[in-house]
């Protein structure tokens, strides 16, 4: 079993990756692999929607999304952490994001997504569910805890302080990682759900 995890914020050691960090340690006495990539200092731009990743099967700018891809592939799951910013994600993890899983044409099904978010007070909830819809978009069980899965703090570290934040992380791994072996379970024994040809409604014509 392996998690990719996603810092989302600017600051590498700031309380999203102490939340991350937090999730890491139970990941890893639970027998699952953990990665962690830094994508909120990177410099990446937005998706243009040329859709050149259709034709070359990776995005047409050379950047850390294409590096991130591969591992995106291979993983079980994946979690995404941000800061809050006005009730919304940092806009780099934002266009990393879009253009991660536009650009992957592999299957995402069944691969259990996991978001964190960081803030000093307000904007959680919103940006919670701004990052669950990629999975939801993607066929990715969404992982749950005992409560939204959210720390605070304002200044770096601080969110060490958060007792419950940080207990809501820990059993958001737990949890992610039991639905992980139960579908790795459940593949075996099954395989994954039938499909259906595609079938997309346009609402102007």
């Amino acid at each position: 079993m392996k998690v990719l995890l996603i810092n989302g914020s600017p600051h590498a050691k700031g309380n999203t990756y102490l939340a991350l960090r937090e999730m890491e340690q139970v990941f890893a006495a639970q027998g699952v692999e953990t990665e962690l990539i830094h994508v909120g200092n990177k410099d990446i731009r937005g998706c243009i929607a040329c859709k050149s990743c259709r034709e070359k099967g990776v995005c047409v700018f050379k950047d850390l999304v294409n590096e991130a891809a591969p591992k995106f592939e291979a993983c079980d799951g994946l979690v995404v952490g941000t800061p809050v910013y006005y009730a919304s994600a940092n806009a780099t993890l934002i266009a990393f994001l879009d253009r991660l899983f536009y650009s992957t044409g592999f299957d995402k099904t069944m691969k259990v997504g996991a978001s964190v978010v960081a803030a000093r007070r307000g904007g959680l909830s919103a940006t919670f569910d701004e990052l669950n819809k990629y999975f939801t978009i993607s066929g990715m069980p969404v992982a749950s805890s005992q409560y939204w899965n959210s720390v605070h703090g304002r200044t770096q570290g601080e969110a060490s302080q958060d007792g419950e934040g940080l207990q809501t992380m820990r059993t958001l791994a737990r949890n992610m990682s039991f639905l992980m072996k139960s579908i790795a379970l459940g593949k075996e024994a099954y395989g994954l759900p039938e499909k259906e040809a595609s079938e997309m409604t346009s609402f102007i014509r």
